[in-house]
C-alpha cells in the first residue's frame, strides 16, 4: 500500500509510541500538519514560540524518560529551535526534531524560508540530516529514534522537503534498525570493575562522585543502595542531585562553584574517587591541576569521548551507569571509613549552606526553598538559570518522589517555565513548580498562554531582586561593582552608572501579576516572610490555571559560597568577605 511521507510519519509516531508532540505549522510543514489532523492517539501540542516548545519538549523528555519529539517549519521555525538543541544535547536529553524543508529541487537555490539547518546543527547535535529520497523516509526515522535513545541520548534533527512529504510510497515502517559502525557499549568490562574494587578496598577516603548520567540511567535506587552497602560518601553535580535522596545521611552535597564546602573539601582530600556518569567540566574542577590531586579517579561513563577528556582518570570504565553501579553492588563491601565520615561530618557543621538575615521578615531564598520542600513532596521541579538556579541547588531536597530538571550544561535563561510545562504534560499527577528569576522568566513569558490553555496548573515561582542577578554578583565581586546593564529597573532617566539601588529607583517592569492575571492566570505577591508558605499552598489548591508567585527578594543578595574564577575547590569565598 502506497501513502504519503507525512501520512508515514504520523505512522512511525505512533509504532514509536509517541503520544505527545510539540509542534508549530508553516508553510513547508503543512502537509505534516494535514496528516495529524484529527488523529486522536496523539496528542499535538501547540506553544507560542518554537523555542518554547523545543524546551518543553526537553523538560517532558526529562521528566518522563521518553523522547521528546519536536515538529516545526522551515527556516526560521528551524533556527528557533537552535538553542533548545544544544540545550537538550549537552544535557544528553533525547529529543528527535522534524522541520519541514523546502522541496529537494529548491535546495540551496535561495528559497522563501530556506536554511540549511543540517549544516547549523551538525555541531549541536547528535545526528541531523535531511531525506533526499522518499523510499529512505521510514529507516530515516526509525534510525532517528534509535541513535536519540541509544547510547549517550541526545537530540537528532531529521529535515523533512515538502515533495517527500507529498510523495506516495511504501507504508512499512522497520521494526528495527542496524547500523554500521554504531554500536554503543552497554557492558561493563569485569576487569576493570575488578581494578576499582580493588582500589576501594584499600581506600581510607572514598568519595561517589555522581553526575546526570546516574538520572539519565535511571539507577537511583541502585546507586542508594550501593552507597549504603560500602558506606561511601556521595558527593553530586548539579545534574547528578537526586541520584540519591538529599536526606540521606551519607549525602554529602554538590560540588563545583557554588558546591557546598563539604562536598569541595571531601573532593580535594579524598583518596579514591568514582565518578559515575560525570563530564568533569570546568564548573566543578575549578583550577584542573588542583582537582582531586591526591585521589586515584575512577570514571564511569557510557560515552568513551567523556573519559579522560578534561581530568585524566586512572580506572576508565566504558559502561551505562546502571549496569556498572549493579556490577559493583554485586562486589562491593562495607569500607570502615569512620574516621573519613566524621571528618566530612564535622565540615559540614562548621561551614552550613546559609544566608545571613539582617532582619527575620526578609524574603530570602533559604526562606522560600525550604517552604518549597515542606509543601510540595510528588512534585517536578524545575529551574531557570542564574542565581535562581543555584540557590535552587544548593537548598533543594530530593526525594524518590522528586524530580529536578535544569540546563546544567548550556545554562540557557529562558528553560525553566516551558520545561516545566513539557514536564506537567508528562506527570499530570505531580505538582510542578518552575522556579525562575525575573530576567530568565521574560524570556519565554509568552507561553503563559500555552500554560492556560491547555489548563495546566503549573507553579511559578519568580525570585525578582530586580538585577540580572548572577552576572550583577560577578560585576560586584569581581569588576568593582561597575554594574554594566544588569539592572532591569533601568530606564532613560537613570544614570548609567549606578550601582546602589534605593528607594528612588523606578518601578519594575513589567507587573508580574497583571501580567499573569491578563494571560487568564493567578498571580501573588509575596513582600514578608510569613506570606511565603500560604502562597505556595494556595497555589497548590488551584486547579486548571497556572500561578505566577512573585518573591520581592533583596536586590543585592549574593550566591555563597563561591569559587572566583581561576581558583581551585579550596579557594572558597563563603560570604560576608571582603
Amino acid at each position: 500500500m502506497k501513502i504519503s511521507g507525512a501520512d508515514l510519519l504520523v505512522k512511525a509516531l505512533k509504532k514509536e509510541n509517541i503520544n505527545t508532540l510539540f509542534a508549530y505549522p508553516g508553510g513547508q510543514a503543512i502537509d505534516l500538519f494535514n496528516a495529524l489532523y484529527g488523529v486522536e492517539d496523539i496528542n499535538v501540542v501547540l506553544p507560542r514560540h518554537e523555542q518554547g516548545l523545543i524546551h518543553a519538549a526537553d523538560g517532558y523528555a526529562r521528566s518522563t524518560g521518553k523522547v521528546g519529539v519536536c515538529l516545526v517549519t522551515s527556516g526560521p521555525g528551524a533556527t528557533n529551535l537552535v538553542t533548545g538543541i544544544a540545550t537538550a544535547n549537552y544535557d544528553s536529553v533525547p529529543l528527535v526534531c522534524f522541520t519541514g524543508q523546502v522541496p529537494t529541487h529548491l535546495i540551496g537555490n535561495d528559497a522563501f524560508q530556506e536554511v540549511d539547518i543540517v549544516g547549523i546543527t551538525r555541531s549541536i547535535c547528535k545526528y541531523a540530516v535531511t531525506v533526499r529520497k522518499r523510499e529512505d523516509l521510514g529507516a530515516i526515522i526509525k534510525k532517528a529514534f534509535y541513535i536519540a535513545r541509544s547510547g549517550k541520548p541526545g537530540v537528532v534533527v531529521v529535515d523533512l522537503p515538502k515533495d517527500i512529504q507529498q510523495q506516495l510510497g511504501s507504508d512499512l515502517y522497520p521494526d528495527k534498525i542496524e547500523l554500521r559502525g554504531y554500536k554503543p557499549n552497554t557492558a561493563v568490562h569485569i576487569g576493570q570493575i575488578n581494578k576499582a574494587i580493588d582500589c576501594l578496598r584499600i581506600s581510607q577516603k572514598p568519595v561517589f562522585l555522581l553526575g546526570g548520567g546516574v538520572n539519565i540511567a535511571r539507577a537511583n535506587s541502585e546507586m542508594t543502595s550501593l552507597a549504603e552497602k560500602t558506606g561511601i560518601p556521595v558527593v553530586t553535580t548539579i545534574m547528578g542531585k537526586g541520584a540519591i535522596p538529599t536526606n540521606h545521611p551519607l549525602y554529602v552535597g554538590n560540588l563545583g562553584i557554588h558546591g557546598s564546602y563539604a562536598a569541595n573539601a571531601a573532593v580535594s582530600e579524598c583518596d579514591v574517587l568514582i565518578s559515575i556518569g560525570v563530564r568533569f567540566n570546568d564548573r566543578i574542577t575549578g583550577k584542573v591541576s588542583e582537582f582531586a590531586k591526591q585521589a586515584t579517579i575512577i570514571h564511569i561513563d557510557i560515552d568513551p569521548a567523556s573519559i579522560s577528556r578534561n581530568i585524566v582518570v586512572d580506572i576508565p570504565i566504558v559502561a551505562d551507569a546502571k549496569n556498572a553501579i549493579c556490577m559493583l553492588l554485586d562486589k562491593a563491601a562495607l569500607l570502615h571509613i569512620e574516621e573519613w565520615k566524621k571528618q566530612i561530618s564535622t565540615w559540614r557543621q562548621l561551614y552550613p549552606l546559609n544566608i545571613q538575615l539582617k532582619d527575620t521578615s526578609e524574603i530570602t531564598p533559604q526562606g522560600i526553598i525550604p517552604e518549597i520542600n515542606a509543601v510540595f513532596d510528588h512534585a517536578v521541579i524545575t529551574t531557570d538559570v542564574g542565581q535562581n538556579q543555584l540557590w535552587a541547588t544548593q537548598f533543594i531536597e530530593l526525594t524518590d518522589n522528586k524530580t529536578f530538571l535544569t540546563s546544567g550544561g548550556l545554562g540557557t535563561m529562558g528553560y525553566g517555565f516551558p520545561a516545566a510545562i513539557g514536564a506537567k504534560l508528562g506527570n499530570p499527577d505531580k505538582d510542578v513548580i518552575a522556579i525562575c528569576g525575573d530576567g530568565g522568566i521574560q524570556m519565554n513569558i509568552q507561553e503563559m498562554a500555552t500554560a492556560v490553555v491547555y489548563e495546566l496548573p503549573v507553579i511559578i515561582c519568580i525570585m525578582n531582586n530586580g538585577y540580572l542577578g548572577n552576572v550583577r554578583q560577578w560585576q560586584e565581586m569581581f569588576y568593582s561593582k561597575r554594574y554594566s546593564k544588569t539592572c532591569l529597573l533601568w530606564r532613560k532617566g537613570c544614570s548609567t552608572t549606578c550601582n546602589t539601588p534605593d528607594a528612588a529607583c523606578p518601578e519594575y517592569t513589567p507587573d508580574f501579576i497583571r501580567l499573569a492575571e491578563s494571560y487568564g492566570a493567578k498571580g501573588i505577591r509575596v513582600q514578608k516572610a510569613e506570606e511565603i508558605r500560604p502562597a505556595l499552598l494556595k497555589a497548590k489548591r488551584t486547579a486548571k490555571v497556572p500561578t505566577v508567585i512573585e518573591f520581592l527578594i533583596e536586590r543585592e543578595e549574593n550566591v555563597f559560597p563561591i569559587i572566583p574564577p581561576g581558583n581551585s575547590l579550596s579557594d572558597m569565598v563563603m560570604g560576608g568577605e571582603e
